[in-house]
């Protein structure tokens, strides 16, 4: 769902050049708090790099007008292509930075949608949800499509279950009790500053156990090679389960086949690059060929965790059908024994089973996630759990609806207090660091007459 948190970026396209402004053929990107992020200025050339060596705010802006152009060619029907032109940019934005809630989503989404505004350009939710994902990875994340899916099809009053290739969604309905609180643990969750270690890394570490699957399962090493996601995975385990005369597809019992695939094809102790290139047949930084983020992931990490991210995915992948089940079993009214509270209690365990995993076994949580997890539930969350891409950032917690004040002064005292005492929260960030939020809108363009 999106939070009632705003990223807005401010466009124009220049008036002629002259002393205040100087230049009309240039990029000039500014934030209302220059001392923190400071002035930047690009060519208007969309096939210029993204310095990713210097990680610098402006480059999330620099990617969305990268996307933007490269979404044009590949679609097709913008002819004439328009020609770029310089713009005059200012952003602003109170979606917590490093916190695990979209903060570079939001940025590359919100830059976008103003990008194609001042250059006329108009573009289904859809078509803007696709190109943005891949956008963001100019950056050096080799990022889902989550967030910014979110960022741009979100709706008020219902969350979204959201589905890949393409992208859409499906309106689901939380229960009427239910409430979310976001609490930022200050521990900063950079992905594109340690994407080599930590998100990249299980984005390789997922597709590499695809590939070994994919072989253990009777496919070639060619056919292998290009299996790239867990998903397709699944798919085979399926297709085999629905052939064999002795099993009985369309049960409860169907969900678990891929998590018993990996954990019979898969071994528990880490892969080296010698064992999965003897088993795909080829070199590693072969099948990585062009593809700068990943190479370096293969440069920095001799092995890799094979098992325990596959699991994690197919169980997590289950979760998420279970939550939207447990909705609308409440929504629909079609199950009698299945109350507000039982929902509830549902939901939140369902939620803290996601948290145990991302902890376990997908190995992206960190000290100060857990022990604010744990606050949380003490503090009577019905459950609790990190969210975003971990290694820091936000935990999000369901609370009875009513009960949000309560839970907030909990949490308050028993995690953030210690932090305003240490001097590393003030107490005027307090409204921004916890808070409470229903499913709110997405991405929208404000076109202002002056």
């Amino acid at each position: 769902m999106a939070l009632a948190l705003d990223t807005i970026v401010a466009i124009r396209k220049p008036p002629p050049a002259s002393s205040c402004s100087p230049s009309n053929t240039t990029l000039q990107i500014s934030h209302l708090f220059p001392n923190k992020y400071p002035d930047t200025t690009f060519s208007v050339d969309p096939n210029q790099p993204v310095d990713v060596s210097r990680h610098s705010w402006a480059n999330y802006f620099l990617s969305a007008y990268k996307g933007v152009w490269e979404a044009c060619v590949k679609d097709g029907t913008i002819d004439p292509l328009p020609t770029p032109q310089g713009l005059q940019v200012m952003v602003h934005g109170t979606v917590p930075l490093g916190g695990g809630v979209s903060s570079s989503a939001a940025l590359v989404c919100a830059s976008s949608l103003a990008i194609l505004a001042a250059h006329g350009i108009q573009m289904t939710k859809g078509q803007v949800a696709e190109f943005t994902a891949l956008a963001e990875r100019h950056v050096g994340v080799t990022s889902g499509g989550m967030d910014q899916a979110i960022s741009i099809m979100g709706m008020p009053g219902c969350a979204k279950l959201v589905n890949f290739n393409p992208v859409r969604t499906t309106d689901i309905h939380l229960p009427t009790e239910a409430s979310f609180v976001i609490c930022n643990s200050l521990a900063v969750s950079n992905k594109a500053e340690k994407a080599t270690k930590q998100y990249n890394l299980r984005v390789v570490e997922c597709r590499l156990a695809s590939a070994v699957m994919a072989i253990a399962l009777g496919k070639s090493r060619e056919e292998a090679v290009d299996i790239t996601t867990l998903k397709q995975v699944e798919e085979i385990v399926l297709l085999q389960k629905s052939s064999d005369s002795t099993t009985t597809t369309g049960t409860e019992g169907e969900k678990c086949f891929a998590v018993e695939a990996a954990k019979q094809y898969l071994h528990k102790d880490l892969y080296t690059h010698p064992e999965i290139e003897t088993a795909l047949g080829r070199k590693l930084t072969d099948l990585y060929q062009g593809d700068a983020a990943a190479l370096r992931v293969l440069e920095a990490n001799p092995t890799f965790n094979l098992r325990d991210r596959a699991v994690h995915v197919y169980t997590e992948k289950q979760r998420v059908v279970d939550f939207a089940a447990a909705c609308k079993k409440e929504d629909n009214g079609t199950d009698g024994t299945i109350s507000g509270t039982t929902t509830l209690a549902t939901l939140g365990a369902l939620m803290d089973a996601s948290h145990q995993s991302l902890r376990d076994l997908y190995e992206c949580s960190s000290p100060e996630l857990d022990t604010l997890v744990s606050i949380s539930r003490k503090a009577g969350a019905i459950g609790a759990r990190l969210t975003g891409a971990g290694w820091g950032g936000c935990t999000v917690s369901l609370v009875k609806r009513g009960e949000e004040d309560a839970f907030t002064k909990k949490v308050t005292e028993e995690y953030l207090r210690p932090l305003m005492e240490a001097g590393r929260l003030g107490r005027e960030d307090l409204k921004s660091t916890i808070f409470a939020s229903l499913p709110s809108s997405g991405a929208a363009i404000l076109d202002l007459k002056y």
